[in-house]
């Protein structure tokens, strides 16, 4: 028997023609920007002028955008009419992955652009949606106890690359210490603080609709998942929401509290292209990257972070001091790539992605300074990012920190 070649859905083909056609425009836009650029042969030191052309090369650049726009809307109108024939139940090894990784990147720009790419939040299962009914959720998970476990992925990441080299901490929890462990897939390309206020009204829906009662709730975040779960209690309990009330422990796994050196490179790039008129238009190319991932500039929170300021521009830290929720133990476990505390790359990696002091919530500003007790965090050392998700070290301080009592 000959296998069949999954075949790609036609909502991700869609989604893959509007982006295809929206980055030709863009191409087109940069390099209609260095024409005008060039043209005006500045100073290299000059100031950066309007990006656009005129006259006769302007109606050019024109026509190429209409004749993209045609064939761009012409193709989508076309899949569009097929997918219903095609059905929408097939799909392809890693698709999963690389949605997570391209959502990461560009998921502002999919979502505002209602790209059919654009990951919608859920709560999630062996990468199945679960139904926030409690009829459907006792049929859906019908070994759901009271103690409840969410777990929330990093950047670039999704629900079920918590299984890692065989290992998911969900998983294991609920073997060992039986939790009922539930997956949040999110687009990790939206602000932060947009994901917390969704998560926190998933959670509310979550928890009331629970098949059993919860008697103890827990959350775990890797990476970005880590500030998602802070923004949501923050939202929570500006809400008054119940699930707070049930919440009992949070774990963080590598999560940039105070933000990660490789954004704060990302602006300095920014900020060098845009100093001169011949590398301004190529400042364009850092400008596509999502606002999650400026978020991650110093491991903004909330709207007040980031609303009415320009993203790219360079600033200083203006958060909003968030504290850890009250009446909740959590805990924080933070990689080294160092085979010890001091040495070179323990000082300057970190894990590769987060340092050390983000990860364990140190700050000079007192304000916001994380304060975990020293016995609710712990460092593993010869350790990158990733590997929090399968080390068994890691996984032994989590089991041993949720069998203590709250």
């Amino acid at each position: 028997m000959v296998a069949r070649k999954p075949r790609a859905r036609t909502a991700d083909l869609r989604g893959v023609n509007r982006l295809t056609i929206a980055g030709i425009a863009g191409v087109v836009d940069l390099v209609e920007a260095m024409h005008q650029q060039i043209a005006s042969v500045p100073g290299l030191l000059a100031k950066p002028r309007r990006d656009r052309t005129s006259g006769i090369t302007r109606l050019v650049y024109r026509s190429i955008h209409g004749v993209i726009g045609l064939v761009g809307h012409g193709l989508d109108a076309l899949l569009a009419q097929f997918e219903p024939l095609l059905g929408e139940r097939s799909t392809w090894p890693g698709r999963e992955p690389l949605l997570a990784a391209l959502n990461g990147v560009l998921g502002d720009y999919l979502a505002a652009s209602n790209n059919p790419l654009a990951i919608t939040m859920q709560l999630r299962r062996d990468g199945a949606a679960l139904p926030i009914e409690r009829e459907l959720l006792a049929a859906a998970i019908p070994e759901a106890g009271g103690k409840l476990l969410v777990l929330l992925h990093g950047l670039c990441m999704s629900d079920v690359q918590w299984k890692r080299k065989g290992h998911d901490h969900g998983a294991a929890l609920a073997r060992d210490l039986d939790y009922t462990p539930v997956y949040l897939h999110y687009n990790s390309g939206l602000h932060v603080s947009t994901n917390g206020q969704a998560f926190a009204e998933q959670l509310e829906s979550l928890v009331k609709n629970w098949p059993a009662p919860v008697t103890e709730l827990v959350l775990i975040g890797h990476s970005m998942g880590g500030l998602v779960v802070r923004s949501a209690c923050h939202y929570g309990a500006q809400a008054k929401h119940e699930w707070l009330l049930r919440l009992d422990k949070v774990v963080f796994l590598g999560t940039p509290h105070h933000g990660a050196p490789l954004e704060r490179g990302g602006n300095w790039v920014d900020i060098l292209l845009s100093s001169t008129a011949y590398s301004a238009p190529m400042a364009r190319l850092g400008k596509i990257r999502s606002a999650g991932i400026t978020d991650l500039r110093y491991g903004n929170l909330v709207d007040e972070d980031w609303h009415k300021h320009d993203r790219f521009a360079r600033s200083g830290d203006r958060r909003v001091p968030v504290p850890l929720p009250e009446d909740v133990a959590c805990f924080a476990i933070a990689a080294s790539t160092g085979k010890s505390a001091g040495d070179l790359p323990d000082l300057l990696l970190g894990d590769g992605i987060v340092p050390l002091e983000s990860a364990l919530g140190h700050h000079a500003n007192a304000k916001l300074a994380i304060d975990f007790k020293p016995s609710h965090q712990w460092v593993a050392y010869g350790t990158h990012h990733l590997d929090l998700l399968n080390r068994p070290e890691v996984y032994a301080h989590i089991k041993r920190w949720l069998a203590e009592p709250g």
